[in-house]
């Protein structure tokens, strides 16, 4: 099998230009921010406190996520129930950032993760991917964006779903959240030595694509000549 992994911080356009890049490819796009955005959702609902390691290692038991495919697009059910429509909004997004870090939540996804990548060809993005869920991917690539930049596009998203947002308020919790994911005792983002880095800060989104395609392809051509 073929596995594409892509890290890099939150807003850095990883699940938009995965997508795409899979497409091209016919590759399976495997979204595992969205799966921890489920489980976090799981907990809002709940009224159970991020910050409550022992209540949130608790609920893990109660919960079952899974990725589907509905017409070619990708969908997230959480406990029987699609919930696409749920797990983009900003307070998702800060609890997600918050109970990623817990043993007990990670290690609900990663079986999840890995048994879908030793089936098919995939591309799955994260924050550690490459480090972590598929150390031994071929092609491994860190994708990043300038704070500025990934608060804009956020901020963009939010107020074209007709969502009230204050751009500085975006940017303050980007870095809080960078700082959370670079600093949490499991798993924290970095670039893998072997991961190619890629900044589309100044990138149109085809750009993007294009650059992950070749690098993906770059490798599979020296790995044919290699035998």
């Amino acid at each position: 099998m073929h596995n594409i992994a892509i890290d890099g911080p939150a807003g850095a356009g990883k699940s938009t230009i995965a997508k795409i890049a899979a497409k091209k490819l016919g590759f399976i796009y495997v979204d595992t921010g969205a799966m921890y955005r489920a489980m976090a959702l799981y907990f809002i609902r709940n009224n159970i406190s991020g910050g409550d390691e022992e209540a949130v290692t608790k609920a893990c038991s109660e919960i079952d996520v899974s990725i589907e495919y509905q017409n070619r697009k990708q969908v997230v059910i959480l406990n029987g129930e699609n919930v696409n429509a749920f797990i983009r909004t900003e307070q998702v997004s800060m609890m997600t950032s918050t109970i990623s870090k817990y043993a007990a939540v990670r290690n609900k996804l990663l079986d999840i993760q890995r048994s879908l990548a030793k089936t098919k060809d995939v591309i799955m993005d994260g924050r550690d991917i490459g480090t972590c869920v598929l150390p031994d991917a071929k092609t491994k690539i860190y994708l990043t964006a300038s704070i500025a930049e990934r608060a804009r596009r956020r901020y963009k998203e939010q107020t074209e779903r007709g969502i009230d947002c204050d751009i500085k308020q975006i940017e303050q919790d980007i870095a809080l959240r960078d700082k959370q994911d670079m600093n949490r005792e499991i798993a924290p983002l970095r670039q893998a030595e072997d991961a190619v880095l890629i900044d589309s800060s100044d990138l149109t989104i085809n750009e993007a694509v294009d650059a992950v395609i070749n690098i993906y392809k770059k490798g599979a051509t020296a790995a044919n000549e290699r035998g």
